[in-house]
């Protein structure tokens, strides 16, 4: 629903001046920027924890945040926001990298927390959680990834670049969504903690995916995918 077209009313259409009130009308609904969107998963953390608060970041965990920070800074780009997930791992990496990027807004939101998006196919025999999860979780991500994966405004001048720190699943699902792959092979991709992926949304709707799970910027021996 983000095609100029579809933001017009054709009914209050001028029927004599019709063809070119509508192009102009079409000109003033189209985007004009284009929105980077960067997708980092969390840094590792402590699987054994009971209750999410339990579940902070480890010493190496913090360590990637660190190095995840320091990349994003090195790009030399101003960045709007930090969008995160609420959960307790996601919202640590975001205070962690969020030092590095001083004066960029951060923002909450339970839409980006981790959980099951669709059945994965092919499916997976040490992963699989209860078909009641994919009802609930699913329509929760599927939420997330049309309300804020998405061309720019018409009133947007400017290009845009956003951070959302969340999860493996979310990020995975969020991928083939936006560049309109099989949504139930979202599984078939693997993140590293910490990494970042860069999609581009262009004016006109179209999607290019620049880096996928991206850890190129950490040393060897700080990569993990737990």
């Amino acid at each position: 629903r983000r095609e100029p077209l579809a933001l017009i009313n054709l009914k209050k259409k001028n029927e004599e001046t019709g063809e070119e009130e509508l192009a102009s009308r079409l000109d003033h609904c189209k985007a004009k920027a284009t929105r980077h969107i960067f997708l980092i998963r969390h840094s590792q953390y402590h699987l054994d924890g009971r209750a999410d608060k339990d579940r902070t970041l480890t010493p190496l965990g913090r360590e990637q945040a660190e190095l995840t920070g320091r990349r994003l800074a090195s790009l030399g780009l101003k960045f709007d926001q930090i969008i995160h997930s609420s959960m307790t791992r996601a919202t640590e990496t975001t205070e962690i990298i969020s030092k590095h990027l001083p004066g960029v807004k951060k923002i909450s939101t339970d839409l980006l927390r981790e959980g099951a998006p669709i059945e994965p196919d092919p499916p997976v025999s040490h992963w699989k959680p209860e078909a009641v999860q994919y009802y609930e979780d699913g329509a929760r991500i599927e939420a997330a990834f049309r309300n804020f994966i998405h061309r720019a405004d018409a009133k947007q001048e400017e290009d845009s670049y956003e951070i959302f720190v969340c999860h493996a699943n979310v990020i995975r699902y969020i991928v083939c969504r936006a560049l309109q792959f099989p949504p139930e092979g979202w599984l078939r991709l693997s993140l590293n903690n910490g990494s970042i992926t860069h999609l581009v949304i262009r004016p006109n709707g179209r999607v290019a995916l620049r880096t996928l799970g991206d850890t190129g910027f950490m040393p060897p021996d700080k990569i993990t995918r737990t």
